[in-house]
């Protein structure tokens, strides 16, 4: 695996509060929290929480993903994006992926980027950083 990118402080921080939210308030209220809310985003920086079975069940960025199966989606280099996640989740239990190839929303090109993931119950909770 490649080397974990510098300054990443924001990203663990931001996936671990999110993780202590789904224990504090359930998991529905944290969905909707990272879908609408404000509290779990700073410019390129979001959340995304899917099953084990690649399902996205909330999305910081893109609320249009949230109750899709995307087990299977890749990234222009045919890296499967998803699968990614969840085997991080499911195998280590939290963990970083490979760089993958991604939309940034802030500047809406396609960059690279590494996501962090810990597992909660049946969950993968995640961010990523854009390396360039």
């Amino acid at each position: 695996p490649e080397p974990v990118p510098e300054n990443l402080g924001p990203l663990e921080a931001l996936v671990k509060k999110t993780v202590a939210l789904i224990k504090a308030n359930g998991a529905d209220k944290t969905f909707d929290e990272v879908t609408n809310g404000k509290g779990l985003k700073d410019r390129d920086l979001y959340v995304f929480i899917y099953d084990l079975n690649g399902k996205c069940l909330a999305h910081g960025a893109n609320p249009k993903l949230v109750g899709k199966d995307l087990i299977g989606m890749k990234d222009p280099d045919g890296k499967p994006l998803i699968q990614m996640l969840v085997d991080v989740a499911k195998n280590k239990g939290k963990g970083w992926t490979d760089t993958v190839k991604f939309r940034n929303p802030a500047t809406d090109q396609i960059q690279s980027r590494v996501n962090y993931i810990e597992r909660v119950g049946d969950l993968a909770v995640g961010s990523g950083v854009f390396r360039d």
